[in-house]
């Protein structure tokens, strides 16, 4: 770390007082030569510091450019590259825990165990095509069929994390839809700890929707606030219900608001009806007072939804709640434990390449083909996973892929 003064290349004054840290490859972010400026934290000095670099040769970086030459350079791979910039987005602990162990390699070394294994199953077999003649040992089928389906086990069990994996990375998209009036907006403020939509008792109070975060159990919800569902008394009641069944239609969970006090109306019955498909959550507000409504009639029109007691107004039933979201999303799974996660969405679908390939080659062998025939299903198996890495990828999609970090990253 050195003091001194930056100059102007051109008049020789001074523009800064900083500190110059020399960082010799291979020990940088980047693994090459790299030199850090700390200057004053003024914009006019910064501009002009970083006017005199320019003149000196330096050129402005690009989107991505630090991670991306780590990359380049070898000393990280694509998966570690990409979880640098879930680190920087992460809206929750478990997101941010999820993101490091990714950094530090835990999904790759994953990845690369069961390339390796895909690997040897694929030299043994084009030895036994290329050197015919030498003392290669005789594939056993039996053998074989093991191996495969020790690896195909490898990718289900990462696979299977892929969805819990893309709730903790995105966060889990969540409605709260309900007829007018039933305390939907006082359940999102509720959850948000903050008073963010407006309560009164007038029926279609909430007329568009609200949209915030709130960090429920480790998962980042991202919860949408929606007009009551009805038969709308205006053009802009219209607008804003039209946009509430858009919501419903496009979140990963539903929580469907009933008014304990009021029976079961058709209103209740169309919007159960709307959501039957999706993964809800019932919860029956307002049990302070006269409790009509019953379990067992949410039951009857959502089948597949557990029902939550609450009042809102008392200020109980929130925990259950939220435990109960938590419970849907993690499935009794433990999350950001030492196994390595999917969480990302090319990821997956490179995943589901490589395991369709191994399916592919099992049934070539219980089929009786040449085991020719089944290396190509093999390879292709093996290049499919090198995507996760970057050991197979190309450069457009390395360029797509660090196009979304921000500049200096």
């Amino acid at each position: 770390m050195l003091y001194g003064y930056i100059k102007d290349p051109d008049d020789g004054q001074d523009i800064d007082e900083a500190l110059a840290c020399v960082m010799r490859a291979p020990h940088s972010y980047t693994g090459e030569d790299v030199v850090e400026l700390n200057c004053h934290g003024g914009m006019l000095p910064l501009r002009k510091v970083l006017e005199a670099a320019i003149k000196k040769g330096a050129a402005m970086a690009q989107p991505g450019e630090f991670t991306k030459r780590a990359f380049l350079n070898g000393r990280i791979d694509l998966a570690q590259a990409e979880s640098v910039m879930d680190i920087i987005t992460a809206k929750s602990d478990v997101a941010l825990s999820s993101s490091i162990m990714q950094l530090e390699g835990k999904l790759s070394r994953a990845i690369e165990n069961i390339r390796d294994g895909l690997l040897q199953i694929l030299s043994h077999i084009e030895a036994l095509i290329d050197y015919p003649e030498e003392d290669v040992d005789e594939l056993d089928i039996s053998d074989m069929r093991s191996a495969l389906n020790a690896e195909y086990a490898k990718i289900d069990a990462l696979l299977a994390t892929a969805d819990t994996g893309r709730i903790i990375r995105e966060g889990l998209k969540t409605a709260i839809v309900g007829r007018p009036n039933v305390g939907k907006s006082s359940l999102l403020n509720a959850l948000l700890r903050a008073d963010k939509a407006i309560v009164t008792d007038i029926p279609g109070t909430t007329r568009d929707i609200i949209e915030d975060y709130a960090n429920i159990k480790g998962i980042a919800l991202n919860i949408i606030d929606t007009a009551g569902i009805r038969e709308a008394v205006d053009e802009v009641e219209r607008i804003g219900v039209e946009r509430a069944r858009e919501a419903a239609h496009s979140a990963d969970l539903i929580i469907m608001v009933f008014d304990a006090s009021c029976p079961i109306s058709e209103e209740d019955r169309a919007i159960a009806s709307l959501i039957s498909s999706k993964k809800v959550i019932a919860v029956l507000n307002k049990t302070d007072i006269d409790e009509i409504v019953t379990v067992q009639e949410i039951n009857a029109i959502l089948p597949n939804a557990p029902v939550i007691k609450m009042s809102l107004m008392e200020g109980y039933g929130l925990e259950e709640l939220e435990q109960t979201i938590a419970d849907m999303v993690y499935q009794g799974k433990a999350v950001a434990s030492s196994d390595a996660m999917v969480t990302n969405v090319r990821h997956k679908e490179a995943l589901l390449s490589a395991k369709n390939a191994l399916q592919r080659c099992l049934s070539s062998l219980d089929a009786g083909m040449p085991i020719d025939l089944l290396s190509i299903d093999i390879e292709e198996a093996i290049s499919a996973l090198g995507l996760i890495s970057g050991k197979t990828v190309s450069d457009e999609v390395i360029d797509m892929i660090f196009e979304r970090f921000c500049v200096g990253k």
